[in-house]
């Protein structure tokens, strides 16, 4: 319980100022590329440090990363939250602690994964489904109330982050239950010891594969939100209004995270896989009606799908990873997905000063499209594996590559 406590606080503190920073930025700079390049410096440390943070996992105690992690996002957001108290927060200020704290939640992130190798392979998706629950309540109250504290004061919701992490650092000190299995000594050198792990996900082509798919979602989605934010303020939409669109994708997320079971009794992977891939066409919807609560409806029916998407494969993948190799591979796979994700709302927000909201969501509604047909004519995704191949997954099993994939 404590640990899931303080894995929502950090959530929630993300949550609340996923809408108050390019608030925050606009305000300041006027300006919607200015916006987006708050987002990528944010986004950035997830691919740069995730390698690191990989490494560190495996070596050092999970717990205590955690930890860490948490205790540096305190004094960084509580001085934004006192620049703006003072009206001293200028555009720098806020780009170095957005890097700061994306930093800090990188390794965070590279931490979290090994807590759930205490449950048994086949429950695994399960308990994959039931983190992301958990996660999209917290999604789902998180940009309403950000948004809702931004109205009332810019500097509310960086205090209520501060405190939110503040609390998780207090609760996972509460924590004695060690978060990795007993390990010998590592003597291998660095280099050595992240290859292993990039050669252990690159083996298997359905990591492989859905690593690089999740790669460009993950540059569309939050190309996306930005797009919600700017056009909603550029409608005349509070900040609360908007928190309340972009929450429209922690609704999709919770509902979809409550509907993972019957879809994984329903449906094969491949299927799952593909119902995600496909929800891309309802962006177009905004290029017919250009308007950000087309745009939030579109995001609410993908934020259904992808929670599904990450039981399955999110189970799949941590109960082939051996404990040992858990932090890297996580990290190795963070980064493939993760590297590009910064330049999806820098783009955005290039684009919306450039040239019209309209043009903007079309190209990126475009790359959906390719993804979706890449995921589709992809074979090691035609052939993706049975969620009943966890049933028979033993040590030696999952340390080696599974066939046909």
């Amino acid at each position: 319980m404590l640990l899931q406590a303080g894995r929502l606080l950090s959530t929630a503190g993300t949550s609340l100022t996923s809408i108050a920073y390019p608030l925050l930025a606009l305000a300041v700079t006027h300006s919607a590329a200015k916006a987006g390049l708050v987002a990528f410096v944010r986004l950035a440390p997830f691919g740069l440090f995730s390698l690191a943070a990989g490494v560190a996992a495996d070596r050092w105690s999970r717990r205590r990363l955690m930890i860490a992690s948490d205790a540096v996002r305190v004094p960084a957001i509580g001085t934004l939250a006192a620049l703006v108290i003072t009206d001293s927060a200028g555009l720098t200020a806020i780009l170095v602690v957005a890097f700061i704290e994306g930093t800090a939640a990188t390794f965070f992130v590279g931490a979290e994964p090994g807590a759930m190798r205490a449950v048994p392979a086949t429950q695994l998706p399960a308990a994959a489904g039931a983190q992301e629950a958990r996660r999209a309540v917290v999604m789902l109250g998180g940009p309403p109330l950000g948004g809702a504290l931004y109205g009332l004061s810019r500097a509310v919701p960086f205090v209520v982050d501060a405190a939110s992490y503040l609390f998780s650092t207090l609760s996972l000190l509460a924590m004695r239950t060690p978060f990795q299995e007993a390990r010998s000594p590592d003597v291998a050198p660095l280099r050595a010891r992240i290859a292993e792990g990039f050669h252990f996900m690159w083996d298997h082509a359905f990591l492989r594969t859905t690593a690089f798919l999740y790669a460009i979602g993950n540059v569309l989605v939050p190309a996306m939100l930005l797009v919600v934010v700017v056009v909603g303020r550029r409608e005349g939409l509070s900040p609360g209004a908007i928190g309340a669109l972009t929450a429209a994708v922690g609704a999709g997320v919770l509902a979809g995270s409550l509907a993972s079971p019957l879809f994984r009794r329903r449906f094969s992977v491949r299927t799952i896989l593909l119902l995600e891939l496909w929800t891309w066409l309802g962006s177009w919807a905004f290029v017919v009606w250009p308007h950000a609560y087309a745009l939030a409806a579109a995001l609410a029916a993908f934020g259904f799908a992808a929670p599904i998407t990450d039981s399955v494969v999110v189970g799949y993948r941590l109960a082939i990873t051996p404990d040992r190799l858990v932090g890297r591979v996580e990290s190795v796979r963070t980064t493939i997905s993760l590297l590009v994700t910064p330049l999806g709302p820098l783009a955005a927000g290039l684009l919306l000063e450039a040239t019209s909201a309209r043009v903007t969501v079309a190209l990126f509604a475009a790359g959906g499209v390719a993804l979706a047909l890449w995921g589709t004519l992809s074979p090691s995704i035609r052939r993706a594996p049975s969620l009943t191949e966890l049933e028979s997954l033993g040590p030696e099993q999952a340390s080696a590559p599974p066939r046909g994939i």
